[in-house]
């Protein structure tokens, strides 16, 4: 059974960071494309970063590029999202997503997904 579970959620001040973790079991993150969604309360969920399976391919969303990055450990089977200088706006449910194809992760329709992490940043 195929199971991805996110981790390092927690409640933060504007300014510091965060890593986010998805463990993932019955798959290989080297063999599929993985992605990082959110959603915050009363808004649609979006895509925050996404990634190839063979990591040479990634995309992130315009308002956090400059803070976030994506990336995998094959050896730990586990996708990351670092996030730095976080702001009150970041704050959501975060939920991992992967997939067999990239371009199907990246638009929010992957196979798999997580029951998500919360970021709380305040002011």
């Amino acid at each position: 059974m195929v199971k991805v579970v996110e981790s390092g959620g927690g409640s933060v001040q504007a300014g510091e960071s965060l890593r986010l973790s998805c463990s993932a079991s019955g798959l290989r993150v080297d063999d599929y494309a993985m992605a990082w969604f959110r959603r915050a309360p009363g808004k649609d969920r979006e895509k925050v970063a996404c990634i190839s399976a063979d990591a040479r391919s990634s995309s992130t969303r315009q308002s956090v590029k400059d803070r976030f990055t994506i990336s995998k450990d094959n050896v730990l089977n586990t996708l990351y999202l670092q996030m730095n200088s976080l702001k009150p706006e970041d704050t959501a449910m975060y939920y991992c997503a992967a997939d067999g194809s990239f371009g199907t992760v990246c638009t929010g329709r992957g196979e798999y997904w997580g029951q998500g992490t919360q970021v709380t940043v305040s002011s």
